[in-house]
């Protein structure tokens, strides 16, 4: 399955009690399906994954590959602090179906460049499934380098990347690389239609989860080089983009979701978003469903 266009990075519904949303979950599935994505991530950082059990790992990708029915790709967030344990991850989401595995940088722990390639192939010769490198270093501490990316896109189960560095710089380096079996997809809403315009494959994005449809349609006009319409579109999603990134990903869009309908809370050590920004998200809750509408034109 080939990855491009727009990818919601799912955020995990849970209950007021902290429990997995299992109806909420559904209806995000069905949010996604209908608003015409290309694909989604489950367990990735939006989706809380640190925070999730074994069982509720499973369950989470087993529910969505069967709701999804082969109709997008399923990605899986298998990346974890330890080469083995990443491996072991990968794995896991094979079994339960996923077509590929999102594999962030090593957490906290820093490795070299030199340390970053053994890790990424050692999980793509081991981890039974295409690997989709992540470069998330505000989250990670540790920033994957162009020329690392170029030393693992030869590899014939690396298949892509998620960069969430978004200065023209990268995306100019990563685009050099980029070739029917390697995709340079962005990781940043905010920057994301430019850097699509520029010849990027798609978005994972985190908005989406709130906006499938109007996310979908910035995509695919910035894909098809409608400069105008795509600088219109983006100019809208400008305040999500924004609100997103008030506070620590998800809490954002999880206020959002719950807005309309989805999932109640978070788990610790992440709280619920902050008195200061409720205003902003019952206001930008309010243009969901008009957004939604007009992206369906």
């Amino acid at each position: 399955m080939s990855l491009s266009g727009l990818i919601t990075a799912l955020a995990t519904p849970f209950r007021a009690d902290g429990s997995l949303d299992t109806d909420g979950w559904q209806r995000l599935l069905h949010l996604q399906l209908e608003g015409g994505v290309h694909g989604v991530v489950v367990a990735g950082s939006t989706g809380e994954a640190s925070t999730l059990s074994d069982t509720e790992y499973d369950q989470l990708l087993a529910s969505a590959v069967e709701r999804i029915a082969g109709r997008v790709p399923v990605l899986a967030g298998t990346g974890l602090s330890g080469t083995a344990r990443t491996i072991e991850q990968t794995r896991r989401a094979a079994a339960a179906g996923a077509t590929h595995a999102l594999v962030v940088t090593p957490p906290y722990v820093r490795p070299t460049q030199a340390g970053l390639i053994a890790h990424y192939r050692a999980v793509a010769d081991h981890g039974g499934l295409p690997v989709v490198l992540y470069n998330v270093p505000g989250r990670t501490g540790c920033d994957m380098l162009p020329e690392t990316v170029a030393e693992l896109a030869g590899h014939p189960n690396i298949v892509g990347i998620k960069e969430a560095v978004g200065d023209n710089g990268r995306v100019k380096a990563l685009l050099a690389l980029r070739s029917a079996d390697f995709a340079i997809l962005s990781g940043d809403d905010g920057t994301a239609a430019r850097s699509i315009q520029a010849g990027m494959d798609g978005l994972i994005s985190v908005g989406s989860n709130a906006l499938p449809g109007a996310y979908r349609r910035m995509c695919e006009l910035a894909a098809a080089h409608d400069h105008d319409a795509t600088g219109s579109w983006d100019a809208r999603l400008q305040p999500f983009h924004d609100f997103c990134g008030v506070e620590p990903n998800p809490i954002p869009v999880k206020a959002l979701l719950r807005r309309i309908g989805i999932g109640h809370d978070l788990r610790l050590p992440l709280l619920p978003l902050s008195a200061a920004h409720q205003p902003a998200a019952e206001h930008l809750a309010g243009d969901i469903a008009a957004l939604e509408a007009l992206s369906s034109h």
